[in-house]
């Protein structure tokens, strides 16, 4: 209550005439300040863990719309009892001019010491991303393919454990973890194939839609909203959540049949410059926003 109280006069204070939350606590907190202050609200929802259905004041009262990461959440926040009229899907956008294909320039690979073929992930290291999974998969692949490489980009508060699972797993001298890095878009280009092994929830990653626009190949779990972008056979491979040896049959196939690889790369492509750009996303919020504020 006192976080709801200073808030709420940090809101008077800046002549806040909107707030927008994201995350649980924040979405009580912001959203009782803001109504305190008569300020309209929007709250996204990025995740596609289970609402139970009951009465959800942080979606009806304490919000004038929900943002949704995609689809699937959106029918998910629908059916916990919220009205369909105030939720909308919005997945974020990519810039274009930063993600794009074209050849790894051999720099990121220099640095880190790989070797193709390269099979990476970007994603906080959180329990959800199922990193160990991808461990367990790529060591699947290097039966295959023994001069593969793994690189998992990112951070997160899993990060030391994964590190730790893949000491134990034998695959510490295969495996680079880079910790946050702001190029990432070369990163991708330095791999061959990208693969995702969420489990329990997911949105509409940013990190995958990257992926799409930079031309890779991608190799994800049917989860959240993540088959509303990898179709599977046209703009990528989706495969059972928790499933390593599905996640690695995945992979090989990418690996070992270059025609299709390219043609769910061009698929993914086009697929993001049709419905993921950025200045689209940018013009849909920033509508919803004037939309809120005239009122």
């Amino acid at each position: 209550l006192l976080a709801v109280a200073r808030l709420a006069g940090a809101i008077g204070r800046e002549g806040v005439a909107l707030v927008h939350t994201h995350s649980s606590v924040d979405a009580w907190v912001a959203g009782m300040a803001a109504r305190l202050k008569r300020v309209p609200v929007i709250r996204s929802r990025h995740v596609s863990i289970p609402i139970r259905r009951s009465w959800n004041p942080v979606y009806s009262v304490l919000a004038d719309r929900i943002l949704t990461s995609g689809e699937a959440i959106r029918r998910l926040v629908i059916g916990a009892g919220v009205s369909p009229a105030t939720v909308m899907a919005a997945p974020a956008g990519v810039d274009f001019g930063e993600f794009m294909p074209g050849p790894d320039s051999g720099r990121i690979r220099a640095e880190l010491g790989l070797t193709p073929p390269v099979i990476g992930s970007v994603a906080m290291f959180r329990g959800s991303k199922g990193h160990q999974h991808l461990l367990d998969a790529f060591g699947i692949v290097l039966r295959e393919y023994p001069t593969a490489r793994l690189l998992l980009v990112g951070d997160g508060v899993r990060r030391r454990w994964v590190e730790q699972l893949a000491g134990e797993k034998g695959l510490s001298h295969v495996v680079s973890f880079t910790g946050f890095r702001p190029d990432v878009a070369d990163l991708l280009r330095a791999m061959d194939c990208f693969a995702l092994a969420s489990v329990r929830t997911e949105g509409v990653p940013q990190s995958l839609l990257q992926a799409l626009a930079t031309e890779l190949p991608v190799v994800a779990s049917a989860i959240g909203g993540i088959p509303e972008v990898v179709e599977h056979q046209v703009t990528g491979l989706l495969v059972p959540p928790g499933d390593p040896a599905a996640l690695a049959e995945g992979i090989l196939t990418v690996l070992g049949q270059p025609d299709l690889a390219r043609r769910l790369a061009k698929g993914g492509r086009q697929l993001a410059e049709r419905r993921f750009s950025r200045a689209v996303a940018t013009q849909r919020l920033i509508a919803l926003y004037e939309e809120l504020l005239a009122r």
